[in-house]
């Protein structure tokens, strides 16, 4: 027998989920029936069952599949009371897993139809946010992230109101979507635009496709976080250069698996970022169609790639050190990993061996 530590009493912080992605299945499934909308037949199956939809985005016709899956939930989401109630389960979900501050993504141009318009669909998604933190006590602030499928003037036009709603919770500026399509530095003045007005830069590089996106990231939007990443791991150069920066990946295991970038969970090269010194920060990305959150994604780490507590315990401090939280947050978080590392709290199960 040996003693393991619950991972979901382990604080840390989530710094990789997107909007909808974040929903209850049974949240969907409500929401679905509410305004009438009929679901693709696979992903309400799925949702009935419990069994995540198959996925496999490595090429277009798979990553067109995902797309329409993810759409046909976003369509569900109408009312500002279904983004009041999106916000708090996410929240729920969060503090369940043990984390202590969220980074909510979203593009509030995919809402604006159904909410107003650009501008009130953002606020109320950060009024939600403000409700949630009020009542939850969770950390959460979102990060605005343009989409890489559309105009460049688009993703300025968004970094311009990301910045614009900075003091009301914005901290960071994104680029999602296929990475296969649209060049990095296509977006180089959006992302200018939101350096210079003060928020993180937190591009998506190196998942669909190898290194040299991870390199564009850094090169062209100066990334200081990059969604995903972990096709860094093929570039003992690039490893060493994001070390270096201490830059962090926000690695999402089983949203590698599920979308066919790696086979197996034992595949993902968490152990190969890790010893090269990369911060990491796990993330579930879309827990709705991956069915794993947050707790998860460390267990793969410890039950697929043999990491101890105390590396884990570090996985916890990087994606903290790594988050937009304040110093008072951050100093909380940490001093809560280092109480679950050195208090009594492992209980024994057998070992995997």
């Amino acid at each position: 027998m040996e003693r393991v530590r619950d991972l979901s009493e382990l604080p840390k912080a989530h710094l990789h989920l997107h909007f909808t992605g974040s929903m209850r299945p049974t949240t969907l499934l409500e929401l679905a029936d509410k305004h009438g909308v009929r679901l693709p037949d696979a992903l309400t199956e799925a949702l009935v069952s419990g069994e995540p939809p198959k996925l496999r985005a490595t090429d277009e016709r798979g990553w067109f599949r995902f797309q329409r899956l993810y759409d046909a939930a976003r369509s569900c989401l109408r009312e500002p009371e279904d983004i009041r109630r999106l916000v708090r389960e996410a929240a729920e979900e969060d503090l369940r897993d043990g984390s202590g501050w969220l980074e909510i993504q979203v593009d509030p141009t995919s809402y604006a139809p159904r909410l107003g318009g650009l501008i009130p669909a953002l606020e109320i998604i950060l009024d939600a946010v403000e409700t949630t933190v009020r009542e939850t006590g969770l950390g959460m602030r979102v990060l605005v992230a343009a989409n890489r499928m559309k105009h460049p003037l688009d993703a300025r036009t968004l970094a311009r109101l990301a910045v614009r709603y900075q003091d009301r919770g914005v901290v960071g500026f994104g680029l999602s979507n296929d990475e296969r399509r649209g060049m990095a530095r296509d977006f180089d003045r959006a992302f200018a635009i939101a350096r210079e007005g003060g928020l993180l830069s937190a591009p998506h590089g190196g998942e669909l496709t190898g290194p040299a996106s991870v390199r564009d990231c850094l090169d062209d939007l100066h990334a200081t976080r990059i969604g995903h990443g972990v096709r860094a791991a093929e570039d003992p150069r690039l490893l060493k250069r994001l070390a270096d920066r201490g830059v962090t990946c926000e690695v999402c295991p089983a949203s590698n698996v599920a979308l066919g970038v790696y086979e197996k969970p034992e595949d993902v090269p968490l152990r190969r970022l890790f010893e090269a010194g990369v911060p990491m920060a796990l993330g579930a990305d879309d827990p709705l169609l991956f069915g794993s959150r947050l707790a998860a994604q460390y267990e793969i780490a410890r039950h697929h790639h043999g990491f101890t507590d105390r590396e884990l315990a570090e996985l916890a401090r990087q994606s903290v050190r790594g988050s937009a939280a304040p110093e008072d947050m951050k100093a909380k978080l940490l001093a809560g990993v280092d109480d679950w590392l050195s208090g009594p709290g492992a209980v024994e199960r057998e070992a995997a061996c």
